[in-house]
């Protein structure tokens, strides 16, 4: 691969400080000195890269690895050929991750277009807007009036905060972003293109069409939410919209009105959550999942891709399938099918049909 000049590697680190960082174990101290700059996948990982393991499945793609280090359990260590380190870890995927948000830090939150200083000439900043020292606005950004915007906080190039929007300290707004009607706490990533806190969907049918119900709630973003390109979360119909402390949302995601999702939840792409529904602390939902509104998710639950929730789902269960079930019943449904289906397709005495 390339030489990475969007990303460039860290200056180097030697092995047993970056075990000591990871709260991790070097195996051999004979290998403290060994300088790592980067993370790499194992089948392509060079002197100087560190990757890792999570099972025996790796075996083949270890026999080729040049990497600097492999972070792993204690119980796959053997499987590392001997002349490279390993880094004994209880978690090695949270150890790689570590690793590399150490080595690429700037690569943790959204791109910096602009250097132009704190404030570029071309931002639009209301007078009665508040900011604190150490913001930065890029060029074409727009800040509303009565706007409050903590210390350490960026403001990406042409995005728009609203009018009395209040965003905390040490959060990155990328670029084409919008922010309405919503209190963002500490810490928070909002990605290019997310809108937060438009109009809700709200109609009531009448004699002569669709009558829009008016959404004077809010979106209220807890500390150290990340909230992913191309999101849109509606703020409020009469109550509002709530992302709980740590939750992580993936791009094109959609979040109704009222919604209420707990603490260190995790949704992934092109999730479509209607309005008034309450999930949890600690939910993770799959690609592609519907959930329809009104409904009650407990905490813990995990949802498989493409499922279809209709109903409450009790807390701490596993659920897949269209309406969503029981993960073990939905798988168990979805192989009788496969089955059924191949039986179908033959002819008497076993011959596939053309």
């Amino acid at each position: 691969m390339e030489q990475n000049v969007f990303f460039l590697p860290h200056e180097g680190l030697k092995l047993a400080e970056l075990a000591e960082f990871l709260g991790a174990e070097l195996a051999s101290s004979d290998y403290a000195d060994v300088i790592v700059r980067s993370v790499a996948p194992i089948s392509r990982a060079r002197a100087g890269d560190v990757c890792y393991i999570l099972s025996r499945r790796s075996r083949d793609e270890l026999v080729t690895c040049e990497a600097s280090a492999v972070i792993c359990d204690k119980a796959l260590a053997d499987l590392v050929p001997p002349h490279i380190p390993v880094i004994l870890s209880s978690n090695p995927h949270a150890a790689f991750a570590m690793a590399g948000g150490l080595f690429y830090p700037a690569a943790l939150r959204p791109v910096v277009f602009s250097g132009e200083g704190e404030i570029a000439p071309s931002a639009v900043i209301d007078p009665s807007a508040k900011l604190e020292k150490g913001v930065i606005v890029e060029p074409m950004a727009v800040i509303g009036a009565h706007a409050e915007i903590g210390e350490g906080t960026r403001i990406g190039a042409h995005s728009i905060i609203g009018p009395n929007v209040k965003i905390g300290r040490d959060c990155s707004i990328a670029a084409g972003a919008s922010i309405l009607c919503a209190l963002l706490g500490n810490g928070v990533i909002i990605h290019n293109g997310a809108r937060i806190g438009q109009d809700g969907f709200g109609y009531a049918p009448g004699p002569r069409g669709m009558i829009k119900i008016v959404q004077i709630g809010r979106v209220i973003i807890q500390d150290n939410v990340e909230i992913g390109a191309n999101t849109t979360i509606d703020r409020g119909a009469m109550d509002d919209t709530v992302i709980g402390e740590g939750t992580k949302i993936d791009n094109q995601v959609q979040i109704g009105h009222n919604v209420q999702i707990g603490r260190h939840c995790a949704i992934v792409a092109q999730v479509g959550i209607a309005g008034s529904t309450k999930i949890g602390n600690g939910v993770q939902i799959g690609g592609q999942v519907g959930i329809k509104g009104h409904v009650t998710i407990g905490d813990g639950v995990q949802i498989a891709a493409k499922s279809g929730i209709m109903t409450d789902l009790a807390a701490g269960g596993q659920y897949g399938g269209i309406p969503a079930r029981p993960l073990n019943d939905y798988l168990r449904d979805a192989a009788q099918l496969v089955s059924k289906t191949r039986l179908r397709g033959k002819k008497p005495g076993g011959k596939q049909n053309d």
